[in-house]
C-alpha cells in the first residue's frame, strides 16, 4: 500500500524569471501524459514573452505549478499552461487553480476559454467547460487539441 503524501500549504504568486528551470522540469514530467513534446518549445517561448499573465503555486518552498489567465479582450480570458508537479497532483493545487481561474474570469464577466487535451479535458469538464472543438493530432501525434468554455 502506498502512502499517502501530505503536502504543506501552498501559495501563489507571480511568475519570475528564476522560476523557468522548475516549471520546465514540471512540464517535461507530465510528458508525454498530458503535454505533447513538441510543445516545450511552446511553453519555453511563452514563459519568456507572457511572463507577467503567469503564476506559480509555491509549496514548501518549491514550484509545485503554474498557470496563465490572460485577458484575450473585452468579455474574453484564456487559460493557458496550467501543470502541476507529479508529486503535487491529486492534492488540491488543481482546484484551487481553477478555483482562481474561474473568480477571476466571473470578476470580470469574461467568458473563460481552455484549449486542452483529450486526457486533460475531463478535468475541466468538472468544473463547468464545455467542449466546443476538438481537432485530432492538434498538440502533436496521439494529443488531440479539445478547445473548451467556462461562461460566467
Amino acid at each position: 500500500m502506498e502512502s499517502e503524501v501530505t503536502l504543506p500549504p501552498a501559495g501563489f504568486r507571480p511568475y519570475e524569471a528564476a522560476d523557468r528551470d522548475a516549471c520546465l522540469a514540471i512540464f517535461d514530467e507530465n510528458c508525454p501524459e498530458f503535454f505533447a513534446p513538441n510543445e516545450r518549445a511552446g511553453f519555453s517561448t511563452f514563459l519568456e514573452r507572457s511572463a507577467d499573465d503567469y503564476c506559480v503555486c509555491v509549496s514548501n518552498g518549491r514550484v509545485a505549478g503554474g498557470y496563465g489567465l490572460i485577458l484575450e479582450g473585452k468579455g474574453v480570458m484564456s487559460l493557458r499552461w496550467i501543470l502541476v508537479a507529479k508529486a503535487a497532483q491529486r492534492h488540491g493545487i488543481g482546484h484551487v487553480i481553477m478555483t482562481r481561474t474561474i473568480n477571476g474570469a466571473k470578476k470580470l464577466k469574461a467568458r473563460l476559454t481552455i484549449a486542452a487535451s483529450q486526457k486533460s479535458a475531463p478535468f475541466f469538464t468538472k468544473f463547468g467547460a464545455k467542449e466546443i472543438k476538438t481537432t485530432p493530432d492538434g498538440w502533436g501525434p496521439g494529443m488531440h487539441r479539445v478547445e473548451m468554455e467556462l461562461l460566467p
